[in-house]
């Protein structure tokens, strides 16, 4: 795909809300890289393996990903020989960690997964070993040193250092305390000069207090001694030390070769569980967008149901019905500045990269997405002063690189198609360049504001008008897209609303001619018939729903208490009542029983006598 179509369409944006919600830097190194596929089979697995892993956390929750780093620099010293340092083994036993953890996310739970489950498949197939796993954590303190229980050997020389160290100090002190000394010790502490212990004595009173000098104060007027008395036990501290290097050294390494031992199952679980951390990536964003995975078709049908710009609030963003592809292969949209002409062409671009990308769509269910070999847009105005170029020459330039790379597989995105110059020749030039994509029924979406257009729409094959929605009275967009009728001309209106004197409207009028005149008319006259037909079918639909309600409450159910047990259905005894399609419900005179309505042979009773409705 076109980096410049990927940009225009704010894939990018898509690609920076994925990435954040990765839980590893190996998770969204995959996630900045991804990029739209054009290869049919590939995106229907892409997108079924996000759909695994949203039915992974709708089943099970979210998932452990804690503990995922990309060790395999380390593995690859590890099985060089060389030596690993305590931080870089407890992100071993991190991954080794977060490897068992994922693989009992998805065994250890009473909701079972489809074996079939790409990340069931993944998580089980990560190898584990606890007992490393243990020894590391066990073995190391924090990411700078190892802890006592990383050996016997290690743990004794400690206590061998520690048991020092207490000597020392109390030799000091007892120094310190002394009362020949006292006018001679600039403070009365024991501190540490490198790793011998020392104290502060005043400068002048060197030549009086035999000892070895390790550093003096920056004002030279305090220097810190080693008395002679504590010479042979910093001496065996320091050899002591020595050891525990070696010791440490020696674990180290050990731990290291254990790591080189399984370096080929570690290589394999980092590359999987980035891939894992991907998919549940993948599977927030679907879930925080409230998305769907959309239906493919190979006949490159866009059919979006309730579509939601992902950029857009969710708050105010409006649902958008689009289709494209079906009868027709162009649509022509028109409408008022504002009203949402772009952000359809943005939707339908960016739907279709997401979807070639394996991400699900913000949309209702069965949603239809057609697999395009390439996309392009001539989106927005790219005046360019440095090229001398104008808006119309910029969006020329760019549609003539579109016309030359374009197939039958594209998907093509015009903004203000043939804008920018003089109207006639413009909407000509718009007319021509849709009528070549179209007689290759290659997959076209233009906006514009030109009345030629909407006409050339409504007389060619192949063609469809559409328009944003505009509400009159409120001066607002509603955002909404009408597929098969061209957007009307709201000037006038909007400038009598505004307050502009209505003379200048009248006389403004008298200017048009009478085809434009009559086209306007026959706009408003179906946008009033269409209005008007959408509220009887909304009514229609309403009702049939209350019908349907009504229906699944009686049919089956029985009456409570009743003398013969009336049957609240089609089938109820026919000696207790009577049903008659024309006259209604006929009931015996005794029954105790009072029709309140009947559908078809279902019937709704009502008993006065008792005290519970009837369900």
């Amino acid at each position: 795909m076109n980096e410049k179509v990927l940009k225009v369409l704010e894939y990018d944006k898509i690609i920076e809300k994925l990435t954040d919600r990765a839980s590893s830097m190996p998770g969204k190194e995959l996630a900045e890289k991804l990029v739209p596929s054009v290869d049919f089979e590939e995106v229907k697995r892409s997108l079924k393996e996000t759909t695994d892993a949203v039915t992974c956390i709708l089943r099970k929750g979210s998932p452990p990903l804690g503990g995922i780093h990309d060790i395999r620099p380390y593995i690859r010293r590890a099985e060089a020989g060389g030596m690993l340092n305590p931080g870089e083994l407890l992100k071993v036993a991190d991954v080794l960690r977060a490897s068992r953890n994922l693989k009992n996310y998805v065994s250890q739970d009473k909701m079972e997964l489809d074996e079939s489950n790409e990340v069931y498949i993944l998580c089980s197939s990560l190898g584990t070993n606890r007992t490393l796993e243990d020894r590391l954590n066990q073995a190391i303190e924090n990411e700078e040193e190892l802890s006592d229980y990383a050996s016997p050997a290690l743990a004794a020389i400690r206590r061998d250092i520690r048991r020092m160290q207490d000597a020392v100090k109390d030799k000091l002190n007892s120094i310190i305390r002394s009362a020949q000394n006292r006018k001679i010790m600039q403070d009365a502490v024991v501190t540490l000069r490198g790793d011998r212990y020392v104290i502060p004595v005043k400068a002048e009173y060197r030549s009086q207090f035999p000892g070895l000098v390790h550093d003096v104060s920056q004002s030279g007027a305090t220097i810190f001694v080693e008395p002679m008395a504590v010479v042979e036990l910093n001496n065996e501290i320091r050899q002591l030390k020595i050891k525990e290097e070696r010791e440490i050294e020696r674990i180290l390494m050990e731990l290291t070769g254990e790591v080189a031992n399984i370096a080929d199952m570690l290589k394999e679980n980092v590359k999987n569980l980035a891939y894992i951390d991907f998919l549940f990536a993948k599977a927030k964003l679907s879930l925080d967008l409230k998305c769907v995975e959309p239906v493919l078709n190979t006949e490159r049908r866009i059919v979006i149901k309730k579509g939601r710009h992902p950029l857009i609030d969710p708050a105010v963003v409006v649902p958008v019905d689009i289709r494209l592809g079906d009868d027709f292969s162009t649509m022509v949209i028109t409408g008022p500045n504002t009203g949402g002409k772009t952000v359809t062409l943005k939707t339908t671009g960016l739907f279709v990269l997401m979807t070639q990308a394996g991400l699900h769509i913000p949309a209702a269910e069965t949603s239809e997405m057609g697999v395009f070999s390439k996309v392009f847009a001539d989106i927005g105005d790219e005046q360019s002063i440095e090229q001398s170029l104008s808006t119309f020459s910029s969006h020329m330039t760019n549609i003539v690189s579109i016309l030359s790379e374009v197939d039958e597989n594209s998907l093509v995105l015009f903004d203000e198609l043939g804008a920018g110059t003089d109207p006639t020749e413009g909407a000509a030039l718009a007319k021509a360049i849709l009528d070549r994509l179209t007689r290759r029924s290659i997959r076209t979406m233009a906006t514009t504001h030109y009345s030629e257009l909407k006409i050339y729409a409504m007389t060619t094959p192949g063609v469809q008008n559409a328009c944003c929605e505009f509400d009159v009275e409120t001066l607002r967009p509603t955002y909404r897209l009408l597929i098969g009728l061209p957007g009307k001309s709201n000037a006038f209106a909007i400038s009598q609303r505004l307050g502009l004197d209505v003379e200048i409207i009248e006389e403004a009028k008298k200017f048009l001619s009478g085809e434009d005149i009559k086209f306007e008319e026959l706009l408003s006259d179906i946008q009033k018939n269409r209005l008007e037909t959408e509220k009887e079918r909304d009514r229609a639909e309403r009702e049939m729903k209350e019908i349907e309600r009504v229906k699944i409450t009686i049919n089956g159910k029985t009456t409570k208490n009743f003398k013969d047990n009336v049957t609240l259905s089609s089938d109820f005894p026919r000696n207790d009542a009577v049903v008659n399609k024309e006259v209604g419900l006929v009931l015996p005179e005794d029954s105790g029983l009072t029709p309140v309505g009947n559908i078809d042979e279902d019937v709704i009773l009502e008993n006065p006598d008792e005290e519970e409705p009837l369900e």
